[in-house]
């Protein structure tokens, strides 16, 4: 699949420039960002809905305590 992508100047110079420095081509670059960019929101959505959770059920267990639930300890 081809995506077309259209920059500034200035903006394709900065990113063609930090690509190169990573031994990379804009679009591995750009691929990269876009991928890092979708797992820093599924992460965001996911911290979301773990700190929703836990606000309806606040409940927290020591390292010991999980240790011995686990036979661990």
């Amino acid at each position: 699949m081809t995506v077309t992508v259209h920059l500034n100047p200035r903006d394709a110079r900065l990113f063609k420039k930090h690509a190169a420095r990573s031994g990379m081509t804009l679009s591995d670059f750009a691929a990269k960002a876009m991928r890092e960019r979708i797992e820093d929101e599924l992460d965001r959505q996911a911290y979301e809905e773990a700190l929703k959770e836990f606000r309806a059920n606040p409940v927290t267990y020591t390292l010991d305590e999980v240790e011995k639930e686990l036979g661990l300890s």
